[in-house]
């Protein structure tokens, strides 16, 4: 068995304010921000985690959030320096940051650049203004042009723009505008993603009106056919790149590879010299991982992933990549037989979800389009039945 490529991702969790539509971990800020003190934090975390990555090299890291450009870039510099004096990190590691336009003052991704990022993305969601002020978003189209402006200027030509579609009364129009207003600022990747309502979120809770179904498809499609002709590649369900600027980070995740997590509420997922694949969360609560990061009272909780429950997660990270994958890169990373995949697979042909690519498995149309339906054909009591 293979051990796989190792990144790390560090969850920086306060927001200015909570977006209706966010489920992550995030916080809104009361007060100052307590820089100094969450950056100790992180070091005590990480420093906890060390013996679990001994002797590995970082490929990438991900400063995620929350709004990590709430963040100072000497705050960021003091991690990472820190970082590599635990822990060897690759010479050409990507190194990405979040940043809300909102959040970002002139001059600033310069000093984060300086600092050792470099790639950044960009939540901008929309362009459209009343789009803006539903999401709860609180930067101006203006400013998120500006924003790109400002991180071609500091020289990270590499970064992301985050765009949402199926937005509350939005046209087909408006969502293909955003993605216009967005190729204009030429950035090297651009993820463009569905809204969906997820449990504990205001918009779950207070649902607002979104497009029809076909509306919705209407608008993927198009969207997905003008990011294309502009040479945007599609290499994941809703991840599109300039050639050679696909994410690093995200493309360990899903082709099973490691990450180590800190910071409150990360996931780890670690496979030990023996093939023993465990999963590592941290307390959520900021005040809490304050209090005990570096402790055993700072771990949420681990759990060990086996046999089919490891198949499953394979092909639910896997399934979400354009690119073919081979028995042997399953069996690679899972240390399992490539029959624990046979189930699955013949009946996701049988569907047409999955095709035969000279030897390597492929997600056709079909199975993107019904992702989840080919994911549950993996699920340990499907393979069972």
């Amino acid at each position: 068995m293979l051990q796989p490529s190792l990144s790390l991702y560090v969850h920086l969790p306060w927001c200015v304010q909570k977006c209706p539509y966010c489920d992550f971990n995030s916080h809104g800020l009361r007060g100052t921000l307590p820089e100094a003190a969450y950056i100790e934090a992180l070091i005590r975390d990480l420093d906890q985690d060390l013996p679990r990555v001994a002797g590995r090299e970082i490929q990438t890291l991900f400063f995620g959030g929350g709004t990590p450009s709430l963040f100072s870039a000497e705050a960021i510099a003091r991690f990472l320096a820190a970082l590599r004096a635990r822990l060897a990190v690759a010479v050409d590691a990507e190194i990405s940051l979040e940043a809300n336009p909102g959040t970002v003052e002139r001059g600033r991704f310069a000093e984060y650049r300086a600092a050792g990022v470099t790639r950044l993305s960009i939540g901008v969601q929309s362009f459209n203004p009343p789009h803006l002020r539903v999401l709860g978003r609180i930067h101006s189209s203006d400013e998120a042009a500006r924003a790109a402006e400002e991180a071609h200027a500091a020289g990270l030509g590499n970064f992301n723009l985050d765009l949402m579609y199926g937005l509350p009364e939005q046209s087909l129009e408006q969502a293909q505008e955003d993605i216009r207003r967005a190729q204009a600022l030429d950035p090297a990747h651009i993820s463009h993603y569905q809204l969906t309502l997820e449990p504990n979120t205001l918009f779950h809770a207070q649902p607002p009106q979104l497009p029809e179904e076909d509306l919705i498809w209407d608008m993927q499609r198009a969207c997905q056919q003008q990011l294309a002709d502009a040479g945007y590649a599609q290499y994941e369900i809703s991840a599109y790149a300039q050639p050679g600027r696909q994410c690093r980070h995200n493309l360990n995740y899903w082709r099973f590879g490691d990450y180590l997590g800190i910071g409150a509420g990360a996931h780890g997922k670690l496979t030990d010299p023996a093939g023993r694949v465990t999963r590592v969360w941290k307390v959520k609560h900021p005040e809490t991982y304050l209090q005990t990061a570096g402790t055993p009272a700072g771990i949420g909780a681990d759990s060990a992933s086996l046999g089919a429950d490891l198949a499953f997660e394979f092909m639910l990270n896997r399934s979400r990549l354009v690119e073919p994958f081979t028995l042997r890169d399953f069996e690679l990373v899972t240390g399992l037989a490539p029959s624990a995949l046979d189930t699955g697979l013949e009946k996701a042909r049988s569907l047409g979800l999955l095709q035969d690519a000279g030897g390597a498995w492929q997600v056709t149309s079909k199975g993107h389009t019904y992702l989840n339906d080919l994911q549950a054909l993996f699920l340990p009591e499907a393979v069972s039945a």
